[in-house]
């Protein structure tokens, strides 16, 4: 059965940074917040205008058989010129958002896809791939000159649930499908992919698929990997169609060669995943602690328990300060259950119980949750903790955007490594990008650290740094302290990124994390399936 899409919103998205134009803080709530962090612009950088970038006319024009799906409209190409990353807000504010593409193209089906790959092949146009658009690595952007044109293809034409087996409990679906769109058109049927990244609002299943995005689940299925039971890719060289199966044996799995290739091997154009009742039994809590090497004890205890939390998140004193989730320089773990089928509360008070004989300490009285990309009518935390991380968790990136515009570092950057690295990493990451913030401004810093994510053998840890800019030299800046960040992972054999992908920002680490020989099979399939190298060029490999 097939659903109805149900894309479009009244709403403007902003062409520079994140979500909507309407949730962006005002002139006066950025300077207060520029006033709590040393080092500030006194008044915030105004708001950029497309017109300002000036844009000039494209390098190429499609056929007439293809004009019907191309634009070269200026604020089209503009808000596909970037991702959302700190670095891409920061170009917009200083009017310098690097190679505009010259054509953007909105596909309505699969044929669409692959005449456009032929015409930009043929004309050596180069194809950036684009969903939500909310890509922080660097991942939807053309760096370069190696090409006449750049295209950028947008998926969110094709953004239909076309069918669901509820007896399979699974949907085909396209990828252009933004996350709340796939959410409504599935509700009808009592089932839910229940994929929630931060991201959820404004990402596509294409875009989580091309970077192995990580959802709201800290436990079990952590990653969009989890749930493909099928993909159709169009390359270059042909369309790629696996078989819809509930598991195989049968030799490497033509998903995970385009499970996380960021578009560089192919377009994905449509995935059969699997899906779930809709959960109704919820329940959340938070647990406060003194000493964070005791939390992150108790932590490990429960990823290697049978209980499974939906929810759980360990805050730093930093960051749960920053989240109003406690403000006495506790530690907040930040727990959720929930189930299609069974009452919660016992898993919820046996975790509690779980964490209190690690030193963790609660006063409050479970209650009903919902996960972050969920907004569903009057259902709210049990616990205030919860709901004040909750509202912090969907408003950061706004605020974030505020900081910036007062020539602040405000950004984030995530990890993953085994437990018995990982209290040392997180130290080394506060210590030395925190002395190399000092060094370069002259200001003291915050790096704060969360767990996202719990395994049974390791985490990972999410770090934010706010930190004083360097006016007209932010990017150059944060690069900077990126770059101490990713020798500390090297260093600690730490992941160069848990769920963010790899982009253009994070080749550096991925050119030393992936073993050489899978980078010449990479390279060589690279190579067969797009031999003129039109596909996101910079990603993955060259």
């Amino acid at each position: 059965m097939a659903g109805t899409t149900t894309q479009p919103t009244s709403r403007t998205r902003s062409w520079w940074g994140w979500g909507w134009t309407d949730a962006h803080p005002d002139d006066a709530e950025c300077a207060a917040m520029g006033a709590l962090l040393p080092g500030t612009l006194s008044r915030p950088l105004p708001v950029p205008r497309v017109r300002d970038l000036g844009i000039g006319s494209p390098a190429v024009e499609p056929p007439p058989s293809l004009a019907h799906l191309v634009t070269a409209d200026p604020g089209d190409r503009a808000a596909h010129a970037m991702g959302k990353a700190y670095r891409d807000v920061v170009r917009a504010l200083r009017g310098r958002p690097g190679r505009i593409p010259d054509l953007v193209a909105r596909p309505t089906d699969e044929q669409g896809v692959a005449d456009l790959l032929d015409w930009a092949g043929d004309r050596q146009v180069a194809v950036v791939p684009y969903g939500g658009g909310s890509s922080v690595t660097g991942g939807v952007e053309y760096r370069g000159d190696a090409h006449r044109a750049v295209l950028s293809l947008d998926l969110t034409a094709m953004g239909r649930v076309l069918e669901v087996d509820t007896e399979g409990r699974a949907a085909r679906i396209q990828a252009g499908t933004l996350g709340p769109s796939l959410e409504d058109q599935l509700r009808p049927h009592g089932l839910t992919l229940r994929h929630f990244p931060q991201s959820f609002e404004f990402s596509t299943l294409g875009g989580w698929l091309a970077t192995r995005a990580g959802g709201h689940y800290a436990t079990g299925r952590t990653h969009i990997d989890d749930f493909v039971q099928a993909m159709r890719v169009v390359t270059p060289a042909g369309t790629s169609s696996s078989w819809r199966l509930p598991a195989s044996g049968a030799g490497p799995s033509p998903d995970r060669l385009f499970l996380g290739s960021e578009g560089a091997l192919g377009i994905i154009t449509k995935a059969w995943v699997r899906l779930q009742e809709r959960p109704r039994h919820k329940a959340s809590a938070a647990v406060t602690f003194t000493d964070f090497h005791d939390a992150l004890r108790a932590v490990r205890t429960l990823a290697q328990s049978d209980l499974s939390p939906a929810n759980c998140r360990l805050l730093d004193s930093g960051e749960a300060a920053l989240s109003g989730a406690a403000q006495d320089g506790s530690a907040v773990l930040v727990l959720g259950f929930e189930s299609a089928d069974e009452p919660v509360t016992a898993r919820l008070e046996r975790a509690v119980g779980l964490a209190r004989s690690y030193g963790g300490r609660y006063g409050g009285t479970a209650g009903p949750d919902q996960a972050p990309g969920e907004a569903a009518a009057g259902d709210t935390g049990g616990d205030a903790a919860v709901g004040a991380w909750r509202s912090a968790f969907l408003r950061m990136p706004y605020l974030r955007d505020g900081l910036a515009r007062m020539g602040a570092v405000a950004e984030t950057f995530e990890t993953a490594a085994t437990w018995d690295r990982i209290p040392g990493l997180i130290e080394a990451v506060r210590t030395e990008v925190g002395s190399a913030a000092l060094k370069a401004t002259g200001h003291p810093a915050t790096v704060n650290c969360r767990l996202t994510h719990v395994y049974p053998d390791g985490a990972a840890p999410y770090f934010t740094v706010l930190a004083a800019g360097r006016a007209g030299d932010e990017v150059a800046l944060w690069d900077d302290l990126k770059a101490v960040a990713g020798e500390v992972l090297h260093r600690h054999r730490a992941t160069i990124t848990h769920h963010h992908a790899v982009g253009r920002d994070h080749r550096p680490g991925y050119d030393r994390q992936r073993p050489e020989p899978f980078a010449l099979a990479l390279r060589a399939a690279k190579g067969a399936l797009d031999p003129r190298g039109i596909l996101n060029p910079g990603v993955l490999v060259d």
